[in-house]
Formats: C-alpha cells, structure tokens, sequence
C-alpha cells in the first residue's frame, strides 16, 4: 500500500496532582480550549475537551505522525507552564504523572461527547477514581491499585 491512511480516535484522561480541585469555574472553559489548541498543534485533532475540578478528559483522532506518549508529555507540559502564569493561586499546579488512554469506536463517538459534557453532573455523585476504575474495568484493564494515584 503506497498510503498511510489512519483515524485513531482516542479518549484519554489523566487528573490534578494528588486530585487537587484547581480546576475551577474561573479557568475551566479556557482550559479545556487550551488543552484542544495544543492538539490541534500536533495534529491530534480534538473533538470534545472537559472534566472537572480535579481531572480532564480528551476526546481526539489521533494523529499518525504522534505517539500517544509525546501527546500527553506536550499536554500536560504547554498547559501546566500555562496555568501556573494565570497567578499565584496556581504557581503549584501539576498534573498527575500518568493518565489513562482508550480507543474508541467511531460509531460511539456521540456516547463519549456526551459522557464528557456531563462530567460536572456526573461527578455530583461519583469521584473521579471510582470513574477511573470504573473505565479500566470497562476496558478490562489491569491495575495495581497502589500505583494509580501517585
């Protein structure tokens, strides 16, 4: 095949440092935008960004020409440098050092917009742990508790 053709559509979520609640009604539209800018700089094109006051989730075809593993490090270092110059309450933003990454079916592309836009609703009633453990046992994921959370 003389064509590399791809569409990798990806949901990945990671949280705040120890779940701190930074995320607040002040930054979180503006976030969530950043956050799609820089996938749109590599490539990855987004397709729903949210979460809630301790976590995000990304929704993105990702891109061919950029590991997964570059994505997030990009992510999380472009928009962690630009929290922490919104002002002094978030000079001591960081986000977690590992995140969790899922195919998805295009044809369940809807169910994981919608699943995005309700976090805050969502979260009402669930943590953000028990919604990652959940998602890895939906999944089928294996985990050692004991190193999720650092």
């Amino acid at each position: 095949m003389g064509q590399s053709l791809a569409r990798l559509v990806t949901h990945i979520t990671f949280s705040t440092k120890y779940r701190q609640h930074f995320i607040d009604a002040f930054i979180e539209e503006e976030l969530h935008s950043y956050l799609g800018g820089v996938c749109n700089v590599m490539e990855c094109q987004p397709i729903k960004v949210g979460g809630y006051t301790d976590h995000v989730h990304i929704l993105c075809f990702l891109s061919k020409k950029v590991a997964l593993m570059d994505l997030l490090e990009e992510v999380k270092k472009r928009s962690s440098k630009w929290i922490k110059e919104k002002g002094a309450a978030c000079e001591n933003f960081y986000w977690q050092k590992g995140y969790g990454a899922f195919s998805v079916n295009p044809q369940e592309i809807d169910v994981v917009i919608r699943y995005i836009e309700n976090q805050h609703a969502h979260h009402q009633k669930k943590s953000f742990q028990d919604e990652f453990r959940a998602i890895l046992k939906k999944y089928g994921v294996e985990y050692d508790e004991r190193y999720v959370w650092d």
